[in-house]
């Protein structure tokens, strides 16, 4: 059940301020919560901060009845543990109904419905990522019911929000989101998030086959890794946390994260907030792009779906890449003169002499850089830390003990928020995952069909070469050695 304002589900009445008339008082006002977002460099929980929202009551049922038998398309994954992560390549997909989920989820499908090769014991289903203009495209007047206007984001709800409906055991692989930051409404049932800091990248493996744009995979499955193969991981500082109901999760940019649904039925609602230091990652997605497309299509023309992630429509020629590089390239530009034009001004109003040069896009990007790094140190930091407390709480890192599926570090206890004496709990050292980056099978037999005898366990394949070509970490310097090539010709 949501937080309301009476005490009930997660929050308690002594964690609200009331009003002179006995009104609900959110802790934080839009002004606030947005400074906090902004400035914040570690993940969070808001509390109490949803409680007005109509939709707080988005459970699995009402939104069957507000979509009215429209079918939605379903990831189905096995509950099965492997240490490869389950990406969405090697995944099935159902067509069906939100009813039609239900009645499956309750172990009650015919075996004439959607669900009917799918043993409910044995597999989960995922209606993942459904914007909200595509779903509800004729009921445009459920947008205005989520209010990310709270968080001090005015005229944004639904329209820039997605949608994520799962049951028992349904959870994405482990990845970073590539453009801005990420707030996510818990509206029904539990989710348990595992987060590691940008910083530990090297740990995680990335990976960008399955290619998704601005999603960078690892190739470790986070809650059953294979350490032989990825030891590094052990390195890598878990924190992790249990969203319920009524809470709302603060994801900074490039924070890696892997979501797991715990509860029989889970529904979330999530919004990607855009950021300075995205003209600058558009520049390294498009130079992604470039690479894995060349050199996926050239590998193997005729079937180019094994490589994209279903969320991606199709394969893009390199005609098409080139343009985007491009369009990406100029939008830099176009914000660093913006930029300069900006603080010109507001040195002329001020009365102050334009002494010093511009600056140069050399230093634009560094500034960009400084930025992008999760733990540097921002103005308003000591001040928003000071926040912390029954409203937001801080996700810290996670004990070496695997937190419980009724509690993890942030349980749906009546309190709803952390236990203070797990707060300082010590960097994890138990680890992850291992990756098919298209499936095993299907890996080996496009091998073994260019190669005259078996690969040697020496053998690089076109994915071990992207593995290097396009690693963040390669392509954000590729993209900064192109933007200072490119601004000496202005």
């Amino acid at each position: 059940m949501a937080t309301d304002c009476k005490g009930r589900g997660p929050g308690t009445p002594a964690q609200r301020a009331v009003g002179k008339e006995g009104e609900c008082v959110k802790p934080f006002t839009p002004e606030k919560a947005k400074e906090i977002i902004m400035s914040l460099q570690q993940p969070a929980i808001f509390c109490n901060m949803v409680f007005d929202w109509p939709a707080q009551h988005w459970t699995a049922e009402h939104l069957s009845r507000v979509l009215q038998g429209k079918q939605i398309r379903f990831r189905m994954g096995l509950r099965s543990t492997d240490t490869v992560p389950q990406f969405e390549t090697a995944c099935s997909y159902v067509d069906a109904t939100l009813e039609e989920f239900l009645t499956w989820n309750c172990d009650q499908s015919s075996v004439s419905g959607p669900f009917k090769d799918y043993d409910h014991s044995k597999f989960w289903a995922y209606a993942d990522y459904k914007y909200f203009v595509n779903l509800f495209e004729d009921k445009t007047n459920v947008f205005q019911e989520v209010m990310w206007s709270d968080f001090g984001f005015p005229g944004r709800n639904g329209q820039e929000s997605t949608l994520w409906i799962g049951s028992l055991g349904a959870h994405t692989p482990c990845h970073l989101d590539s453009y801005g930051c990420n707030l996510v409404f818990q509206v029904q049932g539990r989710k348990r998030w595992h987060l590691f800091p940008p910083e530990d990248m090297p740990f995680l493996y990335p990976t960008r086959i399955p290619y998704e744009e601005s999603s960078v995979f690892s190739k470790i499955n986070v809650v059953n890794p294979d350490l032989e193969r990825f030891p590094q991981f052990q390195k890598a500082r878990r924190h992790t946390v249990t969203l319920s109901p009524g809470q709302v999760l603060f994801v900074p940019r490039h924070w890696w994260h892997y979501v797991e649904s715990i509860d029989p039925v889970t529904v979330s609602i999530n919004s990607w907030i855009e950021l300075e230091e995205d003209h600058l990652a558009r520049v390294e997605e498009a130079i992604t792009r470039m690479l894995v497309c060349a050199l996926k299509t050239a590998e193997d023309p005729h079937h180019p779906r094994a490589w994209l992630n279903p969320t991606e429509v199709e394969e893009t020629s390199h005609e098409v890449n080139c343009c985007y590089l491009n369009d990406a390239v100029c939008a830099f530009f176009d914000r660093c003169g913006k930029a300069k034009e900006v603080e010109t001004q507001a040195l002329r109003a001020n009365g102050e002499k334009w002494r010093k040069e511009e600056p140069s896009v050399q230093e634009h990007m560094e500034v960009e850089q400084a930025h992008s790094q999760s733990f540097t140190v921002r103005t308003g930091k000591q001040e928003v830390a000071s926040q912390f407390g029954p409203d937001l709480v801080p996700v810290t890192p996670a004990s070496e003990d695997r937190p419980s599926e009724k509690g993890g570090i942030l349980g749906s206890d009546s309190k709803g928020c952390i236990d203070r004496d797990k707060e300082h709990s010590a960097e994890l050292s138990y680890a992850r995952r291992q990756q098919a980056s298209i499936g095993a099978s299907a890996a080996s037999e496009q091998v073994t069909s260019r190669c005259p005898v078996a690969p040697s366990p020496t053998f690089v394949s076109t994915d071990d070469l992207l593995d290097c070509l396009v690693n963040p970490q390669v392509t954000r310097m590729v993209a900064q050695l192109l933007i200072q090539g490119k601004s000496l010709r202005f």
